[in-house]
């Protein structure tokens, strides 16, 4: 099959690769119809995220049809899933809480000191994700194999097109969880850093969730005005003094919750940001917390800050005073999607949200290797990209 693979920063290549194959009785081989660029597959393209190795198939974001199934496996061939990028066995004692993405039994990865280093557990698994996640190959390629496939793919019913219901593999439940975790109360003020595609389902969630104000925080005009499609106000941090600017906005107490939809990667001018910049280039830090930081100065005291932006190592600098003396409560993680999935396919049938508005670029998977180049480099004009196996070239 043809498929999308790593090979080190800034170098992915469409390669013929090994069909995937049946292992356990559980698992499915899911003919990908549809599958996107992440914001977080360009942590894998700049090469911040340890455990990837040459050759590792990419992508979290996909869905398609079911062509062979396991034994143990629920579903039947012929039908139409979405596939949660969070692989999770269903029975260990995170899954029976819900908490699917802290799944004990779905890394298989047996030395796990670097990430039991980091953040004290080992991590569940991950679709196209490195080998700290178990090293599963992706879904930017023609067939994916996916275990445990009665836990997580949900079955579409006829109705819905690709479109509509592919991110609700990952950027849809996430941003609806970033919103969901700030604890939105009718008539707040929300603040959201980033207007990707995470930080504008966020807000598409916050207004939906009762938020009397939205205020979306980015420096790219094409971004801000999808933000402001949706309802939000906005902030472009190189125009403006962000936190002296929500204080205005805000009657001087600030939001009453924040989200940093941004992430490691988080950039502007301020001191703390240049610092951070030199240690990823020099590799002696991973994550950038400008947006973090900013938030957390930001939001009012007794506020809610919910981060579903991805940090992977160490950080600086953290306002942990800011956090104490405020009293702040703040939620974070990787995304539960599995217990969204049903409440969530429901709203998009009745029209309550949008999911393709932000789809910018459609593409061939052989012309994945471009749309990675441009996401990366054009983000005023590349949103979201789209992927389709077995679409000829323009």
């Amino acid at each position: 099959m043809r498929a999308l693979t790593w090979h080190g920063k800034h170098d992915v290549r469409m390669e013929t690769v090994p069909d995937p194959e049946i292992v356990n009785p559980g698992d499915a081989i899911i003919e990908v119809t549809a599958t996107a660029i992440c914001g977080s597959d360009l942590h894998l393209y700049d090469a911040v995220i340890p455990g990837m190795q040459r050759g590792d198939i990419l992508g979290h974001e996909f869905m398609g049809r079911v062509v062979d199934t396991g034994a143990a496996s629920p579903l039947k061939k012929g039908q139409r899933v979405v596939v949660p990028f969070t692989i999770s066995c269903g029975k260990c004692f995170f899954c029976e809480k819900q908490l699917f993405s802290a799944c004990d039994n779905s890394n298989p990865v047996e030395k796990q000191d670097l990430t039991e280093a980091l953040y004290g557990h080992s991590v569940s698994g991950l679709f196209g994700y490195s080998h700290l996640t178990g090293g599963y190959p992706g879904g930017q390629a023609e067939y994916v194999r996916v275990p445990f496939s009665g836990v997580g793919p949900i079955v579409i019913p006829d109705g819905f097109d690709d479109e509509q219901v592919l991110f609700l593999s990952d950027i849809l439940p996430t941003g609806w969880m970033a919103a969901e975790n700030a604890e939105i109360e009718p008539g707040d003020t929300v603040a959201v850093w980033g207007c990707g595609p995470v930080g504008l389902f966020a807000i598409q969630s916050a207004l939906l969730m009762g938020a009397a104000r939205v205020i979306a925080i980015d420096e790219y005009p094409g971004r801000l005005a999808l933000a402001r499609k949706l309802g939000a106000d906005v902030i472009d941090f190189k125009q403006a003094h962000v936190l002296e600017a929500l204080m205005e906005m805000s009657g001087g107490l600030g939001p009453d919750a924040v989200i940093d939809a941004v992430g490691m990667e988080s950039h502007g001018f301020a001191p703390d940001t240049i610092m951070d910049n030199i240690k990823q280039t020099v590799g002696i830090g991973a994550d950038s917390g400008h947006a973090l930081r900013e938030a957390l100065m930001a939001v009012r005291k007794g506020g809610r800050v919910s981060v579903p932006g991805v940090y992977g190592g160490m950080l600086d600098k953290f306002p942990l005073g800011a956090l104490m003396e405020k009293g702040l409560q703040i939620r974070t993680g990787q995304t539960h999607v599995q217990r969204y999935l049903k409440d969530l396919l429901h709203r998009i049938g009745e029209g309550e949200l949008d999911t393709t508005f932000l789809i910018s670029h459609r593409l061939p998977l052989e012309q994945a290797a471009e749309g990675y180049r441009n996401f990366r480099n054009n983000q005023n004009d590349w949103t979201k990209v789209v992927l389709r196996p077995g679409q000829a070239a323009a």
